[in-house]
């Protein structure tokens, strides 16, 4: 039978009649591509676990449309990371914000539950490593050995291994993980040397039983050894004996050996350590405090009065102002800082983004003369840390003021730290989860309050406060408060740190936080203070 083709041309919604086969609405859906956007987005979300997206869990239609759209991004083949719209392709913050979680479904799709994490990588999620790796290793009971490569040059690699997979398995973050005491017992010598903080905080954080246990688990003379030995290197006398007691009595020959090299402990030992967080601020204060030193210069000699002070920190805030906001992405003028400062503030402005600034301006200049409140009882004789402590939740509410009196955020939003996760934009760190910030923040008060060094005051507590994150925003513009704060309290000027060394600036922050390097930001700092800004 000869088939035969014909084309008509269909309105929206039009009738149409085929002979003996009744009569159809035919439904022609004009949709724009921004509504189609949403549809597949939509529809993408709903498959996703937190930004991971199986690529068998869309269309093939869904898949091509929000690829062009720069939607996905591409992890390794079948495998996607659900970006909003407008993301810079060669931006890392979504991958290393998600790099838990895509191991956590790969490998529940791929492996069931017959897999763990390596010792090592085990590890770096109980301490709250803030770093992403570039390897995580997995122990597998089935499939051969592979190495995959995944986007931004990170990699999987599985080994199957039946003998060496725990009895006892936990789950951390959706994965597989050894516990805590038997990770101690696997994890290769290099680990207490390589990463003696981490290895420190472990020590610290968990409980002798789990410690024993793991180790007579594994019932190896050498890694028993080590443990035993490390925990009388950091001074738990008490912790290590208990340990060697328990070991006996399993019929674990104990003779400690220290794994650490020159290493005495990080941590004070009358510290009480409430989470691997505050563990790890404790510890970074103690392992950066020396190189502040060696690389600031001491205070003046000739230590400005109060008033000075007040009047020079008064004749740069306009230039402190714009390069802080600026940094931040502001696009705020001198004009517009000054208006706000004489009470000027600009009328008739509709666009969003001039509205938003203009907010920004002021709320900077709410929250500046708060701190220069806080300067000023520092001046008066109070202790430094103290004050911090006390004020720097004012000096957030100033900073969102504004946005609370136009309606744009809640008020309630003025009060507490973040309430969700957070990611800085092309960095390795991941700031601490929303649960660890009060433990941090807190450990940050304490190493302030102990601090004698104004230096090291300001340098670590303006990194710290940053490697923490603990708000939804303003943290850039805080940290540079509270490092000025603390740079007053030795006499030192205000400081500003310009817009045009921002790519220095960063670059040296991303240095601390990722390789734990703090001359390079001890410098920067150094650096910026010498400006001077009557000149300007």
């Amino acid at each position: 039978m000869e088939k035969s083709r014909y084309s008509v041309q269909i309105r929206v919604n039009d009738v149409l009649k085929i002979r003996n086969h009744g009569v159809f609405k035919i439904r022609v859906f004009n949709m724009k591509p921004n509504e189609r956007l949403a549809r597949h987005l939509k529809a993408a979300t709903a498959v996703a676990r937190e930004s991971v997206v199986r690529g068998k869990d869309l269309t093939q239609r869904q898949r091509e449309f929000l690829s062009r759209a720069g939607c996905l991004i591409e992890i390794m083949k079948g495998w996607y990371l659900l970006a909003p719209p407008g993301v810079d392709a060669g931006d890392t913050t979504l991958w290393h914000g998600n790099f838990w979680a895509f191991l956590a479904f790969y490998l529940e799709e791929r492996f069931g539950e017959d897999y763990c994490v390596s010792a090592e990588s085990s590890l770096d999620l109980w301490v709250g490593q803030t770093r992403t790796p570039a390897q995580v290793i997995i122990i597998t009971r089935e499939g051969g050995n592979n190495r995959i490569e995944l986007a931004f040059g990170t990699s999987l690699l599985t080994y199957r291994d039946e003998a060496r997979l725990p009895n006892q398995l936990v789950k951390f973050r959706g994965l597989n993980v050894m516990p805590p005491g038997m990770a101690l017992a696997r994890v290769s010598p290099a680990f207490f040397e390589k990463d003696r903080a981490s290895a420190e905080i472990l020590l610290r954080m968990t409980d002798e039983q789990e410690i024993a246990r793991g180790l007579l688990e594994f019932s190896r003379t050498a890694p028993a050894n080590r443990v035993v030995g490390a925990l009388k290197a950091i001074g738990k006398e008490q912790k290590a004996q208990r340990v060697q007691e328990i070991l006996s009595i399993g019929r674990l020959i104990v003779k400690p050996e220290n794994p650490f090299e020159n290493y005495g402990g990080l941590i004070g030992s009358q510290l009480l350590i409430r989470s691997p967080y505050a563990g790890r601020v404790h510890a970074l204060w103690s392992e950066m405090r020396g190189a502040v030193i060696e690389n600031f210069p001491p205070p003046p000699s000739e230590r400005m009065t109060k008033e000075s002070y007040l009047r020079q920190a008064g004749d740069v805030y306009k230039h402190d102002a714009y390069h802080s906001l600026s940094i931040e992405g502001y696009a705020v003028t001198p004009e517009l800082i000054e208006r706000i400062r004489s009470g000027r503030l600009p009328q008739g402005t509709p666009e969003a983004r001039l509205q938003n600034d203009a907010m920004a301006a002021k709320g900077y200049f709410l929250a500046h003369q708060a701190v220069i409140g806080s300067i000023g009882r520092i001046f008066d004789g109070e202790r430094p840390g103290q004050v911090v402590e006390r004020d720097l939740q004012t000096w957030y509410a100033k900073l969102h003021q504004p946005y609370v009196d136009a309606g744009t955020i809640p008020a309630y939003s003025l009060a507490g730290y973040r309430e969700r996760s957070v990611f800085i934009r092309h960095s390795l760190h991941v700031p601490p989860p929303r649960e660890a910030v009060p433990d941090a923040i807190e450990a940050l008060f304490v190493a302030l309050a102990a601090e004698e060094q104004p230096a090291v005051r300001a340098v670590l507590g303006h990194f710290v406060f940053v490697f923490i994150h603990p708000y939804q925003d303003g943290n850039g513009r805080l940290g540079r408060f509270l490092m000025n704060a603390m740079l007053a309290s030795g006499g030192y000027p205000w400081t500003v740190i310009r817009v045009t060394q921002r790519a220095e600036y960063m670059a040296a922050l991303e240095e601390a936080s990722t390789r734990g390097g703090i001359a390079a930001f001890t410098r920067f700092v150094a650096q910026e203070m010498k400006v001077d800004w009557r000149s300007i």
